[in-house]
Parts: C-alpha cells; structure tokens; sequence
C-alpha cells in the first residue's frame, strides 16, 4: 500500500485527499464526489503541466496540487495558476483521418464504372419493398395480439421507477416499453443453426439448398434449406422466409427473419421504424425515441440498444454500407455506426458517394411523392437534423470505459468463421467505469420493517410455530394473487367461508394493515360483506413492492424452520430486518448492462442482480449514505445470485468513512466464506463499535472459484444500522 496526500482546488475551494494506490483513479473520483458533489463521469482532473488524469499511473508522476474541472460547465479548463489553458491531444490524429477520407473519396472515381448506380441501385432496391410490409394493418393486428402488453407496460413503468421516476412523459414511457418489448422479443423468438429433425426431433446437419413449395412461396420462402436427421434420416426443410406475418407465426430464423419480424413489432405499437441492412451481412432495427430526441439502435439478435458502435468495436466488423429503410424512404446510416469512417471509405468500392446520395435521395422522392407539403415539411427536418447529428458524431469519443462484446447469437463455430467473437472473449455489455447511481429502494425498507412489525405481533399473540408458518403461508398466497392479476387493477376477494379470514384476526390486524399500506394496498369490505384487497395508491408502488414482499416471506418462512422456539429472544436478525439503510448513492469498479448494474443488489428483489465482469480477482462497491446522515452499522447481509456459485464472494472487506474517503476504517473482514445454495441470505454482525459513518466500501478480494470464472456475482447488500442516528 502506498498513500500519498494531494491538495485539490475547485471553485475557489481548496481539498486535502488522501490518496491509497490500491483502491484505484475510480475510488478517487468518488472521493471527490463526496467532497465536491461532482459526479465521477463529470469530472476532469488536472495535474502538473496540463496533463489530464485518466489512469492510475498518472497520479504517480504529479505533484501534490491538483485541480478539478466539471465536464460539460461553462468553466475554462484552467493551469493550477488559474490561467486559461486548451487541452487537446486529438488534433493531430483527426487531421490524419481527414487526410485519409479526402484520399480514399479521390480513388473512388478511379474505382465506378458505368453500371456502378445500377449494382447499387439493385442491392437496395428489395428491401424497400420489404419495409412497405410493416405498414400493412393485417400484420400489424398479427404482431400486437401475440404481445403482452400488460406484462412489458408493468415492467417498463417499473424500469422507470427505479431510476427514481415515478411520473413519466409519454415519450419516456413509450421509450421504456420500447426496451421491454426489445428483451421480451428476446426471449420469445428462436435463433436456428439447424433445425430439429420433424420427426424425431434429434439434430440435423445441412444437405444442401432447394426451391420452395407454393405454401413457402406464399410467404417468401423461396429459398429452403435442407437438413438430414442424424438418427432416422429423414430431411427436414428450412424456408426461409421474407414475409413477416408468417415470422410472427413460426417465431424462428436467423438474424433477417429476427430484424425482419421485431420491426414489424415496432411499427404495430407505432413507432417510427426502420429495417437496417449493413452490407456485410447483417440485419437490425431502428427507432425513433422521442425521449432521447433521436434515432436508436435496436438488436434483436442481441437484446442490444443503443449500442451503434457494438458491430465496429465488438464484433470487429469491416463496415461498408449501412442503410436504413421505411416508408417514407431511404438513408445512408453508416455513419452512426463507425469512428473509422476515413477505414471505412476505402471500403465503399460500388460506386461514388455522389452516386450513392443521388439514388437514395431518388428512392425517397418516389415513396413521398403525394405527401403534403407540411407532412414533407416535417421530414426534411428530421432529416437534415439526422445528418447534422451524424456528421457531428462522426469523430467523437466513443467511450472507452465501455467494453462492447462480440456476437453472441448463432453457433460459436459460425461466429468464429466470420470473426465475430471478440478478441478478449468478452460476452457482455459492460462498465469497467460505472456512473454513480441512485438506489430507489425506501419501499424496500418499509416492507422490512412491516415484516417485523408483523412477525412480533404474531409472537405476542401466541401463536405457536406452526400458526406462524400457516398464518405467513396464507398472507403469501393473498399476495401471489395479487402479483398474477393486472397491475393497474390489482384485486383479489377473499371469501367469507375461506380459512384465510382467520388470518386477520383482532391481535394481528393492525400489523397486517401496516404491511399492506406498505405496499400501496388496502382492505375493503363490500355492502354484501365480502372482504378483498385492492390498490390504495400509484399501481407502480405496489408493483416495486409486491416482488420484495414476496422474496422476504420466502426467506422468513425459511428462517423459521431453523428456529427451535419462536419467542421473543428470536426476534433478531436474520428474522426481523429494522433500521435497513436506503436511498444512498452507490458506486462499483464495474457492472454488466443492462441487467447487472450495481443498483440491482440494492432493490430488493431475487431476480436481480449485481455483476462485475472482472471482478474475480477484485472489485469494489462504494455506498454513499442520503444526505450524509453518520450510521453506526450492527449488521450487513448478502444473499447469492440466481446460479454460478463460482462468482459468489468468498473474501471481503467491509470498511467505513466519515471524511469523505480520505480515511477508512475496517468494520469486518471475511475469508473462506460458502453460500449454501442459490438466494442463499447470511447476515454479518459488526463488532467494532464507535466508528459512525457516512461513506461504506466493500472490497472483494475473492470469489469462490477464480479458476474458472472471471465474474464476481452478488444478488442483494442490506445495510442495518443501529437503532438511534448518530
């Protein structure tokens, strides 16, 4: 361990850091965070000679004076003299790619020949037809009947709310449903490498390619593939299919017929949408999100958005042609989806770019030909905004704290033949330079703390164990009931001869009333005397909160089956859960998107997680307690993800903060530690007292098995503090 102390300036306001070498730059930015309130992301740091800090090694060959500039402000970067200073390193390397770009569109005229508008014109000309599909109301009706809307409408308020948004626009809400609809397709439709055998269903292996049958011919099927069964012999056929109402129906291919039918799925729930071709094999989607102001990225294949760069850096793609087809036209799009334009130039050997321009241009005259003028109007704007954007884009940084994976859809050896896979073998979307994120868990807490209530309650009535568990198994049926039904109408009755009445029972039903109410629910009482449970407030709430009832009376009633005697001296940990901490700010050295983000450890929840991708052999994640209130911790928890016990913790340290980062001190240390099974909770007890703190940090130091696995995996961190705030 080296430390080294660093004097900060920033606004006029001068800050001691104290600085250990092997936490890393990004605990450091989070030490400034808490002192400056300057998120990680907007900050530059500046040391001697205007060099900019964007690596560990850095901060070794500075002085002790450095100085913060915030990304984005009206502020000029400034000397630590407080002189104006310009810092760019990227001048030199952008007039090389001019330089290139201006060479390779000379070679381009060299290059055309006289039938080159024609090839051009010909590769493009089917997939405009192709796009005029989407617009037809019989497909559409298709698509939308095989959708639930209900199931992604719940999920996409839900996405929205954990970020803290419970009042949505209309654009953000169509944008989130856009997301689920884009994981839900994931999920429903099936990649094939080879089909099943139709007769035995064993595995296949091609034999060769024939014409399609009038049926198949019906649907674009014109041309099949053929595969020979393994076991019985018999040949199976392969259409493959153009027509996306057949696609909604057979719910099957490869990434034309995914692209193909998920943008049908996207114009049948009205969004702007375009079918995108890259001329080096691959098809995907655009829409246009109304939220973000823009036209966004869509990858069936992957379950990817917004990720343009994914085919270029992920994939190591050698892009030529990107082209975006819909009904009002077509555009060239290649430009969104490289930084190598000048590469990609060189490339582009069908015709002249000029030549390239006038038959898209041409195509969209045709299909906008009757339009009147305020609806062209309206187009020619988004155009024209689209290719300023493009052309502004076109050199800017293309975040490199992201890593962007190589392809994951079909067989590996298929993937390997195209050279597809990445080069670090890197399967996910991941941050190996998080964002501070907010945890939207106080619902969390409230469940705990009416959980509590509830199980003292019961105690204090004296109900025996086995009343106990009966009582909890039937308030959880009550809530399972009101999980499956619609969440905007969320009811369910309970008949005056059912059993589950004596549930609510004069000792325990104001205790189940304050678990109810924490979950946004209410008890009515009909004029003919039947008692249900509905919504007593935003449906949102209570779809944050239903699923951590649920898990949390799971890990009650199996925490009672360790208890020998259920009285007072049980309430404790690991049964009752009070004082739980929430709403902090919290940051990790990495997360994988957009699934495993580190927040996903903080809501609650057995179907989510927290993923480091290269946390194996080390990783971090820092809490930032809400308004800098100091907590004395008694105990924290940790519960194991959903598989892969290789990723769980095994050695950690847990340590506090109450000056920002500048000094820590160790609450607990852990080494050799077993998860049992999946979702698998154990608590640990603090037995140092007297440290209050504002600032927490769990370093893991281990998993389980680093031999096999990369990744450090953990599905839920509960803090509990001690009962009165310092």
């Amino acid at each position: 361990m080296v430390a080294r102390k660093f004097l900060l300036h920033h606004n006029q306001s001068l800050f001691d850091l104290h600085y250990d070498t092997e936490d890393g730059l990004e605990v450091l930015k989070f030490q400034i965070f808490s002192l400056t309130s300057v998120p990680p992301d907007d900050q530059k740091i500046i040391g001697g000679e205007d060099r900019v800090i964007t690596q560990d090694s850095d901060l070794n060959s500075v002085c002790e004076k450095l100085q913060l500039v915030t990304v984005n402000s009206d502020e000029e970067n400034v000397k630590q003299d407080g002189s104006s200073s310009s810092i760019s390193n990227s001048d030199e390397e952008l007039a090389r790619m001019l330089q290139a770009e201006e060479e390779a569109l000379f070679f381009q005229q060299f290059r055309a020949n006289d039938n080159s508008r024609q090839q051009f014109e010909d590769r493009v000309r089917p997939y405009v037809t192709q796009a005029l599909m989407y617009e037809d109301p019989t497909r559409q009706q298709a698509a939308r009947k095989m959708v639930p809307v209900d199931e992604l409408e719940e999920k996409a308020l839900v996405s929205l709310a954990k970020e803290g948004n419970f009042k949505p626009s209309k654009a953000e809400q169509d944008h989130a449903f856009l997301l689920q609809l884009l994981f839900w397709f994931k999920q429903s439709f099936r990649w094939v490498n080879a089909p099943p055998c139709d007769g035995c269903g064993s595995g296949t292996i091609n034999c060769g390619m024939t014409n399609g049958l009038p049926s198949e011919i019906q649907y674009g099927g014109s041309r099949v593939e053929l595969y020979r069964c393994s076991s019985c012999s018999r040949v199976t056929r392969f259409p493959r299919y153009n027509d996306p109402l057949k696609l909604v129906e057979t719910r099957r291919g490869r990434c034309g017929e995914w692209a193909n039918c998920f943008t049908l799925y996207c114009r049948a729930f009205g969004y702007d949408t375009r079918l995108i071709l890259d001329f080096t094999d691959h098809v995907w989607t655009e829409c246009f999100s109304h939220s973000l102001g823009r036209w966004m990225h869509l990858d069936p294949c992957e379950g990817v958005y917004d990720k343009p760069l994914l085919y270029e850096k992920g994939w190591n793609k050698n892009l030529s042609y990107v082209i975006a087809f819909d009904q009002n036209g077509v555009h060239d799009v290649t430009k969104r989806y490289t930084r190598k334009w000048h590469e990609v130039l060189t490339r582009r050997i069908i015709t002249t770019e000029e030549i390239v321009s006038d038959v898209l241009h041409d195509i969209t005259k045709e299909r906008r030909r009757g339009l009147t003028s305020q609806a062209l109007s309206v187009l020619e704007d988004v155009d024209r905004s689209e290719a300023e954007k493009l052309e502004r884009d076109l050199h800017s940084p293309d975040g490199s704290s992201m890593s962007l994976p190589g392809r994951q859809s079909g067989a590996k050896e298929w993937r390997i033949s195209r050279s597809e896979i990445s080069s670090d073998d890197n399967d996910s979307l991941s941050y190996s330079s998080c964002p501070v994120r907010t945890c939207v868990d106080d619902h969390v807490s409230k469940t705990y703390n009416s959980f509590s209530v509830l199980i003292s309650h019961i105690v204090d009535s004296g109900r025996s164990k086995s009343e106990t568990l009966e009582t909890l198994e039937k308030i959880k049926g009550i809530l399972a009931d009101l999980s499956n039904s619609s969440f905007k109408m969320r009811k369910t009755s309970i008949k005056s001869e059912s059993s589950v009445l004596e549930v609510f029972g004069p000792p325990v039903m104001p205790a189940i009333e304050n678990l109810l109410a924490s979950l946004s629910l209410k008890i009515e009482l009909s004029t003919d005397g039947e008692l249900s449970i509905c919504l007593a407030g935003d449906p949102v709430k209570t779809c944050l909160a239903l699923p951590v009832a649920l898990d949390a009376l799971d890990d009650i009633i199996d925490n009672l089956g360790y208890i020998q005697s259920l009285d007072k001296g049980s309430l404790s940990l690991p049964l009752l859960k009070v004082n739980r901490i929430s709403s902090g700010s919290v940051l990790a050295s990495g997360e994988e998107l957009p699934f495993g983000i580190v927040t996903s450890a903080f809501d609650g929840t057995r179907k989510t997680k927290w993923e480091e991708p290269n946390g194996a052999k080390g990783s971090w994640v820092l809490y930032k307690v809400a308004d800098s209130q100091m907590h004395d911790i008694e105990a924290y928890e940790f519960m194991s993800a959903n598989d892969a016990p290789e990723r769980d913790p095994m050695d950690w340290l847990f340590e506090g903060s109450n000056d920002g980062g500048s000094s820590w001190h160790v609450l607990d240390k852990q080494n050799s530690q077993f998860f049992e099974k999946r979702f698998y909770r154990r608590a640990f007890k603090i037995s140092l007292v007297g440290h209050p703190s504002n600032l927490f940090r769990f370093r893991f130091l281990a998993v389980r098995d680093a031999q096999v696995t990369s990744r450090l995996q953990v599905g839920s961190i509960d803090l509990y503090a001690k009962s009165s705030k310092v």
